[in-house]
């Protein structure tokens, strides 16, 4: 069981280069073959200034930062995990050459029972700033936690 005054803890600041070669890795990890993930002249012809980055990119950068700062500082065990949801609001555009970031934040604990006992789910926010300080993404992420 998690303690709820974990609820408002807020983790340092987590920094992310958006790189074509993690753009174009990431999409062939999850098997999308859009050219404009992976070719400039394609991404061009549909507007993008660089290659465009696919939806779901931003994993990576929560993965790398404020998730990996969560699981540590609970010391949740891994066996017990599982992912309950991801949502992402997109501010303004994300591109190739942008840093970003992100700041994460506890903002909600509860807990449900289910079949197999009493689970914990924890929600996490992270906004995402820009090199120019503009907020360009939210992240919301919900774990759930066997007991």
């Amino acid at each position: 069981m998690i303690d709820k005054s974990v609820v408002g803890k807020e983790y340092p600041e987590v920094e992310f280069e958006i790189e074509k070669g993690k753009i174009r890795e990431f999409a062939r990890a999850i098997g999308d073959k859009n050219p404009v993930y992976y070719s400039e002249d394609a991404a061009g012809k549909e507007g993008y200034e660089s290659l465009a980055i696919p939806p779901t990119f931003p994993t990576i950068f929560g993965i790398a930062g404020g998730l990996a700062a969560v699981l540590g500082s609970l010391k949740i065990d891994m066996k017990k995990l599982l992912h309950g949801g991801q949502e992402y609001e997109y501010l303004n555009p994300v591109k190739v050459g942008d840093v970003i970031k992100g700041k994460t934040k506890i903002i909600d604990l509860f807990d449900k029972p289910g079949k197999a006992g009493v689970m914990d789910f924890l929600v996490m926010e992270t906004t995402y700033v820009n090199q120019n300080g503009q907020e360009v993404l939210r992240d919301k992420c919900t774990l759930v936690i066997r007991r």
